[in-house]
């Protein structure tokens, strides 16, 4: 038996296999998507999955023939959300392999005139070759298994604690799977049967947390990983623990050096003894104290803006700063996102070029009835403000020429107007989920209002205020 084999073997026997970083190499993932010619194409992954942060990997656009091609850098395994539109579906990429993909063909721009965020339906992809063991080919044929049987036996399992049915299906799935060597895959199936001994109560808390925390490492890509920490460590510190909850977390946080005593509040639970877990378990419970109103959102921030600087792990690090743009994103105070769109001539205007004064921000689209009666509105706001202050309606309406017949129609919608184009990102950036929806900025560039008053509203006080400041 040669070294690497024993290795493995080793790993193996131990538990759960430990993730073994690679260098960075390119993976290449190219294919077909008929219909969406044209079009951009994005790659993006969560940068951590406890907040979801998204972080874009790599965007094209797909040619007039339908083809497309880009290439991301990977040091290990990801999940990533390929995106064309409003559409997406969900992949993993490993790296180094290229994936040759067939998007099945869509009718994209029939759904152009409604909300994107509510109508917008998965991709279809397709991965040709039929690689069994091929990671997604892999994932998916466990997952089908999986929920089969969920759903056969939930009462059974969830009602009736019936363990023997968790024991007939490892066997089920080892006698499927026992072959593969892929250990993203193997820890994958692994946590997603802790989370059936959860369901089951097969172990105690404690035991599953000895069994997949307390010596494991912490797999921060692994997505069922993850999942089975983020249900495991829900209102852990506030309710969970038998230690931590008795703890006062006001004084500490209100307190000197609140990092270090909060670290030391969560080492009194034995199961955080691994100091990696320990600290990434109070950055979790962290943001749940900031969304809980008997506490301070500053000082809650101000600790997890400590955890970024000391920690010394650099994922946590990474859920740190994640975790801050999260629960800072849109807030007074804040950068607003920047963007550059189209005007009514065709010429690129971008936000950082309105700086020095403050800018009153409205999305809307030409087949919404409420920002038509806005938008007669904010006439006589222009007019009055028009020195002092820049106004800046950008459509969200599918073509370019739709918007510009309407302002073509209204000779007095003078202020600027702008359009969405391919740019369907910056309704993320603002979480534009309905229409009208209006900002206001500061001078400065930083969000002044989110959301703002409408023209109806009380959007002129917001403007009087913002401009005696």
């Amino acid at each position: 038996m040669n070294f690497t084999v024993k290795f493995l073997c080793i790993l193996f026997l131990a538990g759960l296999y430990c993730p073994i970083k690679i260098f960075a190499q390119t993976t290449v993932i190219k294919g077909m998507a008929p219909g969406a010619e044209r079009k951009i194409i994005r790659i993006h992954t969560p940068g951590d999955q406890i907040t979801f942060w998204e972080k874009q990997l790599a965007v094209s656009k797909v040619d007039s023939t339908g083809h497309f091609s880009m290439s991301v850098t990977l040091d290990e395994t990801i999940i990533v959300t390929i995106s064309i539109d409003f559409h997406k579906a969900d992949m993993f990429l490993e790296p180094s392999k290229t994936y040759d993909l067939r998007i099945s063909p869509m009718e994209y721009d029939d759904y152009t005139e409604v909300n994107p965020f509510i109508q917008s339906q998965n991709l279809t992809i397709e991965l040709p070759g039929n690689d069994a063991h091929e990671l997604n080919a892999l994932i998916g044929s466990f997952n089908s298994i999986y929920s089969g049987f969920l759903m056969t036996n939930f009462n059974a399992l969830y009602r009736d604690r019936k363990k023997v049915l968790l024991d007939t299906f490892r066997l089920q799935i080892d006698q499927h799977f026992g072959s593969e060597k892929n250990t993203y895959f193997l820890d994958y199936t692994a946590y997603k049967l802790a989370s059936l001994e959860q369901l089951t109560q097969y172990y105690n808390q404690a035991f599953l947390a000895k069994k997949y925390f307390t010596d494991k490492p912490v797999l921060y890509n692994n997505v069922e990983y993850m999942d089975f920490f983020n249900n495991f460590f829900t209102k852990f510190i506030t309710a969970t623990s038998n230690t931590i909850r008795k703890i006062d977390l006001h004084v500490i946080l209100h307190g000197p050096d609140p990092y270090k005593n909060m670290i030391k509040a969560m080492k009194t639970d034995s199961i955080l003894k691994n100091e990696q877990l320990c600290e990434l378990v109070m950055l979790k419970g962290l943001m749940e104290l900031y969304n809980t109103p008997s506490y301070n959102q500053e000082e809650v921030l101000a600790v997890i803006a400590e955890t970024k600087v000391k920690t010394k792990y650099p994922e946590n690090r990474v859920v740190a700063e994640d975790m801050i743009n999260l629960l800072t994103k849109l807030k007074p105070g804040t950068p607003a996102p920047e963007f550059t769109l189209l005007n009514r001539e065709q010429k690129n205007v971008s936000l950082k070029s309105l700086r020095g004064k403050p800018v009153v921000l409205g999305f809307w689209t030409t087949y919404c009835e409420g920002c038509l009666s806005e938008m007669d509105l904010i006439k006589p706001l222009y007019d009055k403000y028009r020195e002092n202050v820049h106004f800046v309606s950008i459509s969200a309406d599918h073509y370019f020429g739709k918007m510009l017949i309407f302002i073509n129609l209204k000779r007095d919608y003078t202020w600027a107007f702008l359009h969405i184009g391919d740019q369907s990102d910056v309704l993320k950036d603002y979480d534009v989920r309905s229409y009208p929806l209006f900002v206001l900025i500061d001078k400065d560039g930083k969000i002044n209002k989110y959301p703002a008053g409408q023209p109806s509203g009380d959007l002129e006080s917001e403007i009087q205020k913002i401009l005696e400041q």
